[in-house]
């Protein structure tokens, strides 16, 4: 382990563990979380699916920081973002259960509601199936586009808010990459298991448990490409 792993190790431990050891801040995230979803949304993915970026470079680069890289940047498009997925996750757990009766499902939202059961686990795989096919490609193609701008413009907050040159990024993506890997292989083999867990989670931790995941798939993405 490098000097850098150490502190980076203790930046997220002085960050995380307070809440672990005191009840009353554990209790205020809760309350917090509760009355302003969707600005919790934005910390909790500004933070924890840049950590995920961080710890990818470093896998993939052996550093944490690269000039140009753009973590602030990448921290507040991720921030949007999650805010974008949380929304994606109240329009499909209530629309999926909802088109659900619609075809004859005996009260779905109960079932999501209720105790673990393999209806319960049937409907969670559909939400995410629904919300991975349609929602997941246009995220994740956005997402390509920032980072590619973020880059462009040298890493830079004044250059994030600069006018994206959307058709030239777009021209210039490798969309075979974007079709064959992410979208063929992420979508399926990871994004449609994992969510069906995040939605089987009561609806207050899923917000931060698709963060989580962020980071999974950081290092995941850093491994594969070291190995390529």
């Amino acid at each position: 382990m490098k000097r850098a792993d150490l502190y980076f190790a203790l930046v997220v431990a002085a960050f995380f563990v307070p809440f672990f050891l005191s009840r009353t801040l554990y209790e205020g995230y809760q309350s917090f979380n509760a009355a302003h979803g969707m600005v919790m949304s934005f910390v909790k993915f500004s933070i924890l699916s840049t950590m995920g970026e961080l710890l990818g470079l470093r896998i993939s680069s052996g550093h944490y920081f690269r000039k140009g890289f753009g973590v602030l940047p990448r921290a507040v498009v991720w921030g949007f973002l999650g805010m974008g997925i949380n929304m994606a996750f109240v329009v499909f757990s209530t629309g999926v259960p909802a088109f659900a009766a619609y075809l004859g499902v005996d009260n779905p939202a109960a079932i999501m509601e209720g105790a673990f059961s393999w209806g319960k686990v049937l409907l969670a795989f559909a939400i995410s199936v629904t919300m991975n096919s349609i929602f997941a490609p246009v995220f994740m193609t956005f997402h390509k586009i920032t980072d590619t701008h973020i880059l462009m413009t040298g890493g830079t907050l004044r250059g994030l808010f600069s006018p994206i040159p959307m058709g030239e990024i777009m021209q210039g993506l490798n969309w075979r990459v974007q079709w064959e890997f992410v979208f063929k292989k992420t979508i399926p083999l990871f994004w449609f298991p994992a969510h069906t867990v995040t939605f089987l989670l009561p609806g207050e931790v899923r917000v931060l448990f698709a963060a989580l995941l962020g980071v999974a798939l950081g290092v995941i993405l850093a491994v594969a490409a070291r190995k390529k």
